[in-house]
């Protein structure tokens, strides 16, 4: 049951997540950009609030949601090398990456304090993220193999699910 209204989603602008965020993409090689509030994003696909992608370089503003940035993020890491070196707003990929980035930017999550992967599926839910099987946690639990699969294949988790802290093709 989806318990988060649009009002109540994480956003960027929370000092202690700004940090904790800017920290976790650092560990990966990228860079986390905080934009003041009414800036343009750059790389933002969706548009403001989006959190945007240019190269290595997450943009954020204070009313970026959280699963925007970490949405963004994933797609950064889930590109091939050859994609991730000219990326530029649209991450490109297909279906089965796609589901990829979403698994990826829930386990994410994990990493954030008072953020959680359950916290971040109803976030998602509340924002509008569809999956066939009526919630984000429906699907991540019962519906995402092939996702688990491609970010094991790639070196994105272990088999236990855990990060391995790389980027696909590192």
């Amino acid at each position: 049951m989806n318990t988060t209204s649009e009002d109540e989603i994480l956003y960027c602008g929370d000092p202690q997540q700004a940090g904790a965020l800017a920290a976790l993409l650092e560990g990966y090689g990228l860079e986390l950009i905080l934009h003041p509030p009414g800036a343009a994003l750059p790389g933002s696909w969706w548009g403001e609030p989006e959190a945007g992608i240019v190269g290595l370089q997450v943009h954020v503003r204070p009313d970026t949601p959280v699963h925007s940035a970490l949405h963004e993020a994933g797609h950064t890491l889930c590109m091939d090398p050859a994609r991730r070196a000219t990326l530029h707003t649209n991450a490109g990929g297909d279906d089965l990456e796609e589901c990829a980035v979403c698994y990826l930017q829930i386990l994410l999550a994990d990493a954030l304090p008072g953020v959680g992967r359950e916290r971040l599926m109803r976030d998602m839910d509340a924002w509008g993220y569809s999956f066939r099987l009526g919630s984000t946690a429906a699907w991540f639990h019962e519906d995402a193999d092939d996702a688990r699969r491609f970010l094991q294949r790639h070196g994105l988790i272990d088999a236990g699910d855990r990060l391995t802290g790389r980027a696909r093709g590192d």
